[in-house]
């Protein structure tokens, strides 16, 4: 992040501040902070704050031993005040003196609990309140910088997708072919692997199984669900369904629904609409073909510098979509003790549909035995 870009950040959250009757918003290290900065604070016990008031300038609060740190960072060359406090210092009293007269603050939506009380109690009077109407709302929708590192994060993730036939064999357990994609995701360039889903047989039907002992068998279904976070801080996530084998006659039906779910859901997907309808469109294939019940989770998160984010693509979600907005879409259909089958794509809305940034087939790929 520049300095151009982190006072753009700072002035429309002071915009959305206002505009939601808060006196300021408290941020502590984490990806709201990271967003509004470019400071990747170390989460410690120790109190750093970012304070961001409806009017004058925003500041933060860090221990002193954090100060070098703090100011190295973007911080620094955006001109932001620090205000540093010692180890016998109380640093929620300091946070205080910086907001005289307020009535209404909004927290991080990932503060910690021992935070949340502490700045209670030095603020007796104050209403705490969520910041995700104003952090939320501005991470929602991407730059066309932060599409790009969504882009570049999805070629990643994709380069380790095209190489699932060197790894998913029969005979292999789902826990060493997890460690052969792990170190893929590195070697992709990624800077952590966040998950890697290896879900065989009827582990397939658990959505979020992650990997186990068991040994793949010939005829399998393989569901990998795989992401991580690139040194540019934003996230892939991309899932495709594999067969070791040919597999049963049943499970091919099954994968043509779902394959036409997400589809439609892609198709169906952009500025105007609102999230809701995006999972009602993968939803309403699902159940015509007899699956709804199988489906049974949401059609998709945002994704950014966390890996779930707003929008979510849901059920009972009016908001209407905007160009920039990057979320999954990712249906699913799982048949407990027997196996279960999901395709995801990370996309971002254009002015006028979608760009998919996961780019690998998403026929059902069966692979030798």
């Amino acid at each position: 992040m520049n300095h151009a870009t982190t006072a753009d950040r700072l002035k429309r959250a002071q915009q959305l501040v206002a505009a939601n009757g808060l006196d300021a918003i408290l941020v502590t290290p984490g990806p709201d902070l990271r967003y509004l900065t470019g400071y990747d604070a170390v989460p410690l016990e120790r109190l750093t704050c970012l304070v961001v008031p409806a009017t004058g300038a925003a500041s933060v609060v860090v221990p002193l031993l954090e100060q070098a740190a703090a100011t190295a960072s973007p911080i620094g060359a955006a001109g932001l005040q620090v205000h540093p406090w010692g180890e016998s210092e109380d640093p929620y009293a300091l946070v205080a003196a910086l907001l005289p007269g307020a009535q209404a603050v909004g927290l991080d939506d990932h503060m910690w609990a021992a935070k949340v009380l502490g700045l209670r109690t030095a603020m007796p009077g104050v209403e705490q309140l969520l910041a995700g109407p104003v952090t939320s709302r501005l991470r929602m929708r991407k730059t066309p910088d932060e599409v790009q590192a969504l882009r570049e994060a999805g070629a990643a993730i994709d380069e380790v997708h095209a190489r699932m036939a060197e790894w998913l064999k029969p005979g292999r357990t789902e826990a060493e072919v997890g460690r052969d994609i792990s170190a893929a995701i590195l070697v992709a360039g990624h800077a952590t692997v966040d998950f890697v889903i290896v879900a065989s047989g009827p582990n397939g039907a658990s959505p979020h199984h992650e990997v186990s002992d068991r040994v793949i068998e010939r005829g399998d279904p393989v569901v990998v669900d795989i992401g991580g976070t690139m040194p540019s801080g934003y996230c892939s996530d991309s899932t495709r369904t594999y067969a070791v084998g040919e597999p049963v006659p049943d499970f091919l039906a099954l994968y043509e629904v779902l394959r036409a779910a997400q589809e439609a859901a892609c198709r169906w997907a952009r500025p105007g609409v609102t999230a809701a309808s995006v999972d009602l469109a993968a939803r309403e294939v699902i159940e015509a073909s007899g699956y709804g019940e199988a489906f049974i989770h949401r059609t998709g998160h945002g994704i950014g510098l966390e890996t779930h984010e707003e929008p979510y693509i849901v059920a009972g979600n009016e908001l209407v979509l905007e160009a920039g907005m990057a979320f999954s879409v990712e249906p699913g259909i799982y048949l407990p003790g027997r196996f279960g089958s999901r395709i995801e794509d990370i996309v971002v809305c254009t002015e006028d549909g979608v760009e998919r940034l996961n780019l690998q087939p998403r026929s059902l790929l069966i692979l030798e035995a």
